[in-house]
């Protein structure tokens, strides 16, 4: 895949997602409900990477591994653009989000233009991992391109059961105050932002240039580095659990010492 070919594509789609995350701004200013920026930051992305995928750089026809990963990050972006956006048509808003507003103050507006323009940015190495996936040489199938559908499928089912199993729990007034322990909750904190990585990491690995074909394969691998640490280290677990800490600080205690935090493990007595 040529370089100057990628960059071009790269710049093409910052574009797009910048335009889009623009747009997601607007609503949310307009609504006052953040649940908009999330589905807007996955829709854009879906789409600009099933775009790359089938007529992105080194495009010389569309075969079969382009399709099966347009498909794929088709798939994804459908389900949780999906999740998001009954969350948003339900006014149900982002913790996360209302507690940066009302740590920016009257700057409130114009800092969240900028954060979401950072959204975009972060976009581009996951669009890049699945054009990246989309092209690699080769004959299809090879092992790593099973091995890297079924961890995506695994991983996009997972996401989809542990945002149904916390929706059931919520559901319940019985539930009211309490944390979700319960099926994949039982295992680990946030297993959503799990199988969520886990989706990057089978598209890079069939991107990998592992039989040889150039080096910028390797490149697929930002994907997954970036996503773990959005969501271990920045805007996903540390957010999150300082809400959750604040609202329910017993009940939250009790679970986060005996949770772990993001890899699935039994639960430590």
């Amino acid at each position: 895949m040529p370089w100057t070919m990628l960059l071009w594509d790269g710049a093409i789609e910052g574009l797009l997602l910048s335009a889009a995350m623009t747009c997601a701004w607007a609503i949310q200013q307009r609504s006052g409900n953040s649940s908009w920026i999330d589905f807007g930051w996955t829709t854009s992305v879906a789409l600009a990477a099933a775009g790359g995928a089938l007529f992105g750089a080194g495009t010389e026809g569309v075969d079969v591994r382009r399709l099966v990963v347009a498909a794929l990050i088709a798939c994804w972006g459908f389900r949780l653009g999906g999740h998001l956006l009954g969350r948003a048509l339900r006014g149900v808003d982002d913790p996360r989000y209302a507690a940066l507003a009302k740590q920016w103050g009257a700057a409130a507006p114009r800092r969240m233009f900028w954060f979401v323009q950072s959204q975009a940015v972060a976009g581009m190495p996951l669009v890049l991992a699945v054009v990246l996936a989309a092209g690699r040489l080769g004959a299809w199938p090879s092992w790593q391109d099973g091995l890297g559908t079924v961890t995506i499928a695994a991983a996009i089912a997972g996401a989809g059961l542990s945002d149904a199993q916390l929706r059931g729990f919520a559901a319940s007034p019985f539930n009211h105050g309490k944390v979700c322990d319960r099926g994949f909750w039982r295992w680990s904190r946030h297993p959503n932002y799990f199988f969520e990585w886990l989706g990057w990491v089978g598209f890079a690995l069939i991107a990998l240039p592992l039989a040889g074909g150039g080096s910028v394969g390797w490149f697929a691998l930002l994907a997954p580095l970036e996503m773990y640490g959005l969501l271990v280290y920045v805007s996903g677990i540390p957010p999150l659990e300082a809400h959750m800490a604040h609202s329910r600080p017993l009940a939250w205690a009790r679970y986060r010492d005996t949770t772990s935090a993001f890899f699935p493990w039994p639960p430590r007595r």
